[in-house]
């Protein structure tokens, strides 16, 4: 009987709290927000994924004003412009990447705080034929030769990519550099986190790959031009 009575009082006092339009509107709040945490669970890409975060932070938040929790404020109001600022981070990586597609130059600036960067002195190998394709290249200063292909870079170029997908991960030439260069690097397992957290990244940069493919075809197909033709 006493848990009846105990249970009837909470139920009043609850009533009584409702009662006014800023307490109903903060315990929504606080029930959207755990609803989108609990949706969060389920969710497999980051971007969703932090703004259901940042749905919940301001739930939480109005119910800890309204209440008051200050623990419960202090702790969204510090979470929610982190996940605010990492939203924005991969929304604008997306759109670099997007950029790049049309101007490859572009690679440098959106790519390079997730890259290492390394100084090469002339003659230098980067990677060796059949060596296992676990970086992704960009050279930002000098020039590159592949010498089992007769194929040279210069700045500005992306290399080493079509090992990076291809389904053996071997390297199907060499990389040397033939004066000094800066060479920018990404390892698989950043760049599978890069693709993990924004899928439209992935899908951008392969865009970028088939058009490099398609241009490196029609260069193929294309008949040399009297500075390419050998002298008789």
């Amino acid at each position: 009987m006493q848990l009846f009575d105990a249970l009837a009082q909470q139920a009043d006092h609850f009533g009584a709290l409702l009662a006014r339009p800023d307490q109903l509107i903060a315990v929504a709040s606080a029930a959207v927000a755990a609803l989108l945490v609990i949706v969060s669970a389920f969710v497999r890409t980051m971007i969703p994924l932090r703004w259901l975060a940042v749905g919940s932070n301001a739930g939480f938040i109005a119910y800890g004003l309204v209440y008051p929790v200050p623990l419960m404020v202090a702790l969204h109001a510090v979470l929610l412009p982190v996940n605010l600022w990492r939203v924005w981070q991969m929304v604008r990586l997306t759109q670099r990447v997007s950029a790049a597609t049309a101007d490859p130059r572009q690679l440098e600036i959106w790519l390079r705080p997730y890259m290492r960067s390394r100084r090469l002195k002339a003659g230098r190998t980067i990677f060796k034929r059949g060596a296992p394709a676990d970086r992704l290249y960009f050279l930002a200063a000098g020039r590159v030769e592949f010498p089992e292909v007769g194929r040279t870079i210069a700045a500005g170029q992306m290399f080493g990519e079509i090992a990076f997908f291809a389904p053996d991960g071997r390297r199907s030439s060499s990389a040397r550099c033939t004066t000094e260069c800066t060479v920018l690097s990404i390892d698989a397992t950043t760049f599978r986190q890069l693709v993990h957290q924004n899928p439209d990244f992935g899908l951008e940069v392969m865009r970028l790959i088939a058009g490099r493919l398609s241009q490196d075809v029609e260069r193929l197909r294309a008949p040399p031009t009297d500075f390419e033709r050998p002298s008789t």
